[in-house]
C-alpha cells in the first residue's frame, strides 16, 4: 500500500468517525488544488464558494469517498470540477432566463419523442459503461462527461498519460462493441 493510499484511508476513516481535524488535514492538503480548479473554470470571484461547497460536501457525506475506488485527490478534483460546472450552468441558465424574459420570446414545445429516445439512449450507454472495468469507465466519464483532456484525466487519476490513452481507447472500443451488440440483437440504440 502506498503512503498516499494509506493517508487517504486514514482520512476516510477519521471523516466517517466525525473527526473535524481530518477535514482540516484534507483541506490543508488539497484546498489549493480544489480552489485552483474552480478558479480556472469559473474565475476567482466564485472559486471560494465552490471550494467551500466541496469541503462541506466531504464533511457532510464522507461515505461518498471510497479509497478503494480512487485517491482523495482525484475525488476532490472531480467534485470541484462538477461543482464549478454546475455553477457555470446555473449562471448560464439564469442569464438565459433573464434574456428570454426581457425579449418575451415564446418558448417552443419540446419534442417528447426525441426526449424519450434520448433517455433510452442514455440508459443504454450507462448500462454499457457499467460493464467496463472501473479504470476504463472512470477515464471515459472524466473525458466525455466531465470534459477533461486525456492529460487532465491522467492527472486526475494519477495514471501515466500512455496508460490513460490506452484506457480511453480500450474503453471506447469495448463500449462501441457493446452498443453494436445491442443493435445486432435488435435492441434499438437510437444513437
Amino acid at each position: 500500500m502506498t503512503q498516499a493510499c494509506a493517508w487517504d484511508r486514514a482520512i476516510a476513516s477519521r471523516l466517517l468517525a466525525g473527526d473535524d481535524t481530518a477535514l482540516a488535514a484534507a483541506y490543508d492538503q488539497y484546498g489549493s488544488l480544489v480552489h485552483g480548479i474552480a478558479t480556472h473554470l469559473i474565475g476567482p470571484e466564485r472559486a471560494n464558494d465552490v471550494t467551500q461547497e466541496v469541503f462541506i460536501s466531504l464533511w457532510e457525506r464522507p461515505e461518498r469517498f471510497d479509497p478503494d475506488r480512487g485517491a482523495l485527490r482525484t475525488f476532490l478534483a472531480v467534485l470541484a470540477r462538477r461543482r464549478a460546472i454546475d455553477e457555470l450552468r446555473s449562471s448560464s441558465r439564469r442569464e438565459a432566463r433573464e434574456h428570454r424574459s426581457r425579449n418575451q420570446v415564446p418558448e417552443t414545445v419540446p419534442n417528447v419523442e426525441e426526449a424519450a429516445l434520448a433517455v433510452i439512449a442514455a440508459e443504454r450507454i450507462r448500462v454499457a459503461l457499467e460493464r467496463l472495468p472501473a479504470e476504463q469507465c472512470q477515464a471515459i466519464e472524466l473525458a466525455y462527461f466531465e470534459g477533461l483532456t486525456f492529460k487532465e484525466v491522467a492527472r486526475a487519476t494519477g495514471s501515466p498519460e500512455g496508460t490513460t490513452k490506452s484506457r480511453l481507447r480500450l474503453g471506447l472500443g469495448r463500449l462501441a462493441r457493446d452498443l453494436a451488440d445491442q443493435a445486432d440483437r435488435g435492441e434499438p440504440t437510437w444513437i
